[in-house]
């Protein structure tokens, strides 16, 4: 099983999903966690008690399977999360994101980088509504086009609500 997995499953019978694994110089491996995604549930954010409970049960698993590293990092994937899966765009439809493409993605929209809002996905088919100087264009893409995605963080200071 390689490492990827055995985390995903992991934190995933935890009840949080990989958001990101990443391994860094110096033996550094690097876990973003999220909930996972439940539509009758209130959305909530991943708080430092959340880092430390799947801290402390990778510990345990990597040390059990002998996996080789120096230091182990949990966090939340921050405001400004990624997009990886599918089901990340389904999750977040409604909020305003940018989506960077390998290569620009129709003749008549020369550009590979788009902010707007995701729309719900048609089948395969992600959508974004973004805002050209002609007015509003709505993008069609798949997600193997896409090179990276995230959320654009929206902060209120006056509420501390996100």
């Amino acid at each position: 099983m390689q490492l990827p997995e055995l985390i995903e499953i992991t934190i995933a019978g935890m009840g949080y999903d990989l958001v990101k694994f990443t391994r860094a110089s110096g033996g550094l491996l690097c876990v973003y966690i999220d909930f996972i995604h439940n539509d009758d549930v209130e959305e909530s954010f991943v708080t430092l008690e959340d880092c430390e409970k799947v801290t402390h049960q990778l510990l345990r698993v990597l040390t059990v399977e002998g996996v080789a590293y120096e230091r182990l990092e949990v966090s939340s994937p921050g405001l400004d999360r990624p997009l990886r899966k599918f089901t990340d765009y389904v999750r977040f439809c409604g909020r305003e994101a940018v989506v960077k493409l390998h290569i620009p993605a129709q003749a008549s929209v020369p550009q590979k980088s788009f902010r707007g809002v995701l729309l719900r996905p048609d089948g395969e088919n992600l959508k974004i509504e973004f805002e050209t100087k002609h007015g509003p264009a709505v993008l069609d893409f798949v997600l193997s086009d896409v090179e990276k995605a995230y959320l654009v963080p929206k902060v209120n200071f006056r509420s501390g609500k996100r």
